[in-house]
């Protein structure tokens, strides 16, 4: 029950919440993440650390709104048909800069424990080829 309080009186104290809207890049960007994080079937302290803190940098959020984008972010990983739907969001959402910037994150994920397996690798390289952009190997 405190922890129930307490988190009221954070959301009341940080001000507006972000929407995270099924058509939002930022949704599909972390949605992204959550399936490379756990296509090798493994999910590690770290990888989960990395995906807070590139989406908390890579979109300007507080704390409290990458936990939440995270939550929706699992959800819908869970519930789409296939992770490459949210490729091709951000492939019709974003230019090639931005296009870029994700697959950097995604880079960033997979080696978050120091080493990419085969699966994590093949993910990233079938993203960019469907965002219309290279993933060099990091």
């Amino acid at each position: 029950m405190l922890d129930r309080f307490l988190s009221l009186i954070t959301d009341l104290t940080e001000g507006p919440q972000e929407a995270f809207g099924d058509d939002d890049y930022r949704l599909a960007a972390a949605a992204l993440l959550v399936h490379v994080m756990a296509v090798d079937g493994r999910v590690s302290d770290t990888e989960r650390a990395r995906i807070e803190a590139v989406l908390a940098s890579g979109f300007a959020l507080s704390a409290a709104d990458t936990g939440r984008l995270i939550e929706r972010a699992i959800d819908a990983e869970a519930s789409a048909d296939s992770w490459t739907s949210f490729a091709d969001l951000l492939a019709k959402r974003l230019d090639e800069d931005g296009r870029r910037r994700i697959v950097d994150m995604m880079w960033s994920v997979v080696l978050a424990d120091g080493a990419a397996a085969e699966l994590e690798e093949a993910v990233v390289e079938r993203a960019a080829a469907l965002m219309g952009v290279e993933a060099p190997r990091r």
